[in-house]
């Protein structure tokens, strides 16, 4: 099982060190292969005033001691095409956020040095839709087992977003590997006015379902104290929370598999 999680946003070394080392002893303990997830810009944020993060170069910065400390992979996302090049020293994984999913220069650009590829669905899109990110993706070169395609939430009505489960197996049918994103399906966009809110208590219902589907890894951003995060907190997890859903979602994989 894939899982792709850390803070919505770079704020410091502290929070990002120890949820790093919490999600690496839960990775160890459940099997998972776990990539380290933090942005260095939130590009898309409601307000204009909302914290975005340190940005590129600090940014890259903090990847390289996140390596050196813990030696963990590496996913972030990226918003012009002129950055995939230059995070690829830095990342194992590029992900195109979901209101790009659509964006050709994006997803060309993320087709460089063989890296793997996380394509979050636009909240706008269908998961039949998917099939044509994927046409493109290999158009540009990319190979089907560095193709990852994420699930978060469709729009349905103002600020607030539905899972439907048909998607992961029509995902599936590309040849792509499907990851459900846990904590941003929970997201209300723009529901606390200049910010989004969130329905987390409702996360483990949604990653137990996810997983009896049988998808590949799941995405979840994660805070050691959401309420005072700079960015998301409403939907993020905090540890005790997290460790709960690591340990179900591992055990109904057992089952789908034994």
């Amino acid at each position: 099982m894939l899982l792709l999680a850390g803070p919505c946003v770079i704020e410091n070394d502290e929070i990002g060190f120890q949820t790093c080392e919490f999600l690496l002893n839960q990775s160890e303990k459940y099997g998972f292969d776990f990539y380290f997830k933090s942005s260095f810009d939130k590009a898309n944020r409601s307000s204009v005033s909302s914290y975005r993060g340190p940005g590129l170069e600090k940014g890259t910065l903090f990847f390289e001691k996140i390596k050196e400390k813990f030696g963990v992979k590496i996913i972030t996302d990226f918003h012009e095409p002129s950055q995939a090049g230059k995070l690829t020293k830095y990342v194992d994984m590029l992900q195109i956020p979901a209101f790009l999913s659509r964006q050709t220069d994006m997803l060309k650009a993320a087709v460089i040095n063989d890296i793997k590829i996380n394509v979050k669905k636009g909240q706008f899109m269908s998961p039949w839709d998917m099939s044509n990110v994927v046409e493109k993706l290999k158009a540009f070169g990319a190979t089907a087992e560095n193709i990852y395609l994420t699930e978060r939430g469709v729009s349905f009505g103002y600020n607030n977003l539905v899972v439907d489960y048909r998607s992961f197996p029509v995902m599936k049918s590309t040849g792509s590997s499907v990851i459900f994103d846990a904590t941003h399906s929970l997201q209300l966009p723009g529901g606390l006015g200049k910010s989004s809110g969130g329905q987390k208590e409702f996360v483990p219902y949604l990653a137990r379902a996810a997983a009896a589907c049988g998808v590949d890894g799941f995405f979840m951003e994660i805070h050691p104290q959401p309420d005072s995060a700079l960015c998301d907190g409403p939907n993020m997890l905090d540890f005790d929370m997290a460790e709960d859903i690591f340990k179900t979602i591992s055990m109904i994989e057992e089952l789908l598999w034994t």
